[in-house]
């Protein structure tokens, strides 16, 4: 726990902190004050470390708290003013004088704590940038010193240790090989019980990348053990999770992990580009490639077999790994989408992660690199320059710094200079991961990258609203014809709070030829909700176009509307007994159909009255054979609204979906399964005694 005295106001550090901040090269570390994952709110930072022999010791003591920089207080974000503040410091025109007002025993002074300067970042930086050069070549020159103690293993996970190792391979230097050389055989013999799929990923991206760039096959054995364990490990529909696949090919606990999962389909790419050769390899590639190829234009990819994510254009880093992964199969039009919603996360988007930040900061430069110099420029000054330098402590290693929340996260005390020299090193292109292989993605010009870089803004998890609620109707009109599903989901949002529903302009935006717009004209009217009535028929037309997100998301606004929308229901359901394993191998829009149908709040979820029951009968029967455990679920509705005789038609389909669990959606699999069980009894199904049996 935090308890150090604030200098300021005599008060203490707020109970049960465990958080506190590196503050760059300075050898500080501080507390700030953070709510709802912000610290906007703070104006001062208390002084909780100083480092031996650093160049704030001597200046500052335990105890004190800083309460500005450059000689004016703090006035919007003291960590954000500190970092930038750094930067300032660092470049040849702070000439190294980090100016700080320093509160101490009730009063305040400016002092200077001296930095080494390493220069300003360029308009492309990390490319074509003195800075990020010199950060790299020291950076790695400290991690080496630090990697050749022999007490060095002792501390690392699996993943900061690969990716140490790879930040030295990333270099080019070959002062740096006896040290990765050591590292490989580590890295090759390596396996775990626990948690594999979260180590192997990032283990065989270091072997693979070693392979490749020093053609030492001794790392072949291990590298192709790991590479099969984790194909085999595969689900069957393409997905990891904590652990491996169970021998019935779903996986246990939570179900599908994407955070695990993508690293691991990259690192089975570049091993089979390392000679790995095998059909399990193959066909684990294209299962995955194939579940993630949905998300391209649709959100983030999210944390497992869900709905795309779009409260943010990243999830824990998932759009910079999906960026590179489709970089690696040559696919440009998912490389281009994701490293979009790279380059429009930062501040308070990209400082957020489910049980951390450690995946968000790792994979940012990788997926905004893939469009280009202009978008690294345009990132680095807007978010990570700042960030970055403040991570980057007086001895050139690079702290997790965690999100802004009163306690430390799952990555607290791991070491990321690894993952921030593999930024640094992206001009250099030494590896796959730092763009040896050439970008499928368009390359941004500086304007196209500062206009990503606004998409991103107006939101943190504190304030949510405020800037798109000072938007004008046009203005929000303009933003649901973005490309971003995240910009089209909060404009859609601040309408729906508005008083005066917009429908007549909605309903001519989903005659738009921009694919987009009518994407978002459909989201506007999903939170217009009944206000939205007068597009029924618009919606209806929809329903059928060709594209399979824009008939899910017209689905999606018909049950958003309500009960003015029911004469849609026949459509409906006609269209979700609909089987495309062509083009829809998956059943995604059986499973978005059955949500807007089913459902608690959906169009049937409360009541079968007046709806035709063959029609009824054959949506039933497809949606009990849907990959996804909680699409079945959404469909227990229709066993408690049916009389005993109508159920009939459907007991052997129900009783399948009970000794047949859905092979993805694991976590809510159990749901349909209870409820058919809960009906074979209440019917006293003879049936139903084997089906438990067979469930338990």
């Amino acid at each position: 726990m935090l308890t150090v005295v604030f200098a300021a106001y005599g008060s203490r550090i707020v109970a049960g902190a465990e958080h506190d901040w590196s503050l760059g090269a300075t050898g500080l570390r501080g507390w700030i004050r953070c709510d709802k994952m912000v610290t906007s709110d703070a104006r001062e930072i208390a002084i909780t470390g100083v480092e031996d022999g650093s160049p704030a010791d001597g200046v500052f003591l335990v105890g004190d708290s800083i309460l500005g920089v450059g000689g004016k207080p703090f006035s919007f974000d003291p960590r954000t003013e500190m970092g930038k503040a750094l930067t300032l410091a660092e470049s040849e025109a702070g000439q190294g004088n980090l100016s700080l007002t320093r509160s101490r025993a009730g009063s305040s002074e400016e002092v200077v704590v001296k930095l080494p300067v390493f220069g300003t970042y360029s308009a492309t930086a990390p490319y074509d940038c003195p800075k990020s050069k010199l950060i790299l070549e020291r950076g790695c020159r400290d991690l080496a010193k630090r990697i050749a103690d022999p007490s060095y293993a002792e501390r690392q996970d699996p993943i900061p240790r690969s990716l140490n190792a790879l930040a030295l391979l990333a270099s080019g230097d070959p002062n740096y090989l006896p040290l990765i050389k050591q590292e490989t055989e580590w890295a090759a013999n390596y396996s775990t019980d626990g948690m594999a799929t979260w180590y192997y990923g990032y283990v065989m991206m270091f072997l693979v990348e070693y392979k490749i760039a020093t053609g030492d096959d001794s790392v072949m054995p291990g590298l192709t053990r790991l590479a099969l364990e984790a194909a085999n490990g595969q689900s069957a529909v393409g997905s990891w999770g904590h652990g491996f696949a169970r021998p019935d090919g779903r996986l246990g606990g939570y179900g599908m992990m994407n955070s695990p999962g993508l690293p691991l389909t990259i690192s089975l790419v570049m091993a089979r580009e390392a000679g790995v050769k095998d059909p399990a390899l193959d066909l684990a590639i294209e299962r995955s490639a194939r579940f993630l190829r949905f998300y391209i234009g649709k959100g983030a990819i999210p944390y497992g077999d869900h709905h795309p994510w779009i409260e943010n254009h990243e999830d824990n880093g998932k759009c910079g790994m999906a960026a590179m992964l489709f970089n690696l199969l040559g696919e440009s039009k998912g490389a281009e989408f994701f490293s979009r919603m790279s380059v429009a996360s930062h501040g308070p988007e990209r400082d957020t992660g489910h049980t951390g930040n450690f995946f968000n900061i790792l994979w940012a430069m990788p997926g905004v690199a893939q469009s280009g110099p202009n978008a690294t420029g345009a990132w680095m000054a807007e978010f990570g320059s700042w960030y970055f330098d403040l991570a980057r402590g007086a001895n050139g290693n690079f702290q997790h710094q965690g999100p802004p929340e009163p306690e430390e996260d799952s990555y607290a005390g791991w070491d990321s200079t690894g993952g921030y020299l593999l930024a640094y090193a992206m001009p250099l292109k030494k590896l796959y991961l730092t763009g040896k292989q050439p970008a499928a993605v368009t390359q941004l010009d500086a304007a196209a990258a500062q206009s990503l870089i606004l998409d991103g803004r107006g939101w943190n998890n504190k304030d949510r609203d405020s800037f798109y609620d000072a938007l004008s109707d046009e203005q929000l009109l303009e933003r649901l014809r973005s490309w971003s599903p995240v910009v089209r989901e909060r404009a859609a949002m601040a309408l729906g709070r508005r008083k005066n529903a917009l429908v007549t302009p909605l309903v001519e935006m989903l005659d738009s030829p921009s694919l987009d717009a009518r994407y978002g004209a459909c989201q506007g009217l999903i939170f217009l909700r009944g206000r939205g009535a007068p597009a029924v028929e618009a919606l209806q037309k929809t329903l059928a176009h060709p594209d399979l997100w824009l008939r899910s998301k017209a689905a999606e606004a018909l049950a958003a509307i309500g009960a003015p929308a029911t004469k849609a229901v026949p459509q409906l359901l006609e269209l979700l007994a609909r089987v495309d394993v062509k083009n829809d191998p998956r059943g995604m829009q059986q499973r978005y159909l059955s949500f807007a149908l089913f459902d608690r709040d959906g169009m049937l979820g409360r009541s079968l009255e007046g709806v035709d029951r063959p029609a009824l009968y054959n949506a039933v029967r497809a949606g009990l054979k849907n990959e996804d455990g909680r699409a079945r679920g959404s469909i227990g509705s229709v066993y408690r609204h049916l009389s005993s005789e109508e159920i009939k038609p459907l007991l052997p389909a129900i009783h399948e979906a009970i000794v047949q669990p859905a092979p993805s959606g694991e976590m809510f699999a159990d749901g349909i399964r209870v409820e058919g069980l809960r009906l074979l009894s209440q019917h006293h199904v003879e049936d139903g005694m084997h089906a438990l049996v067979a469930y338990t």
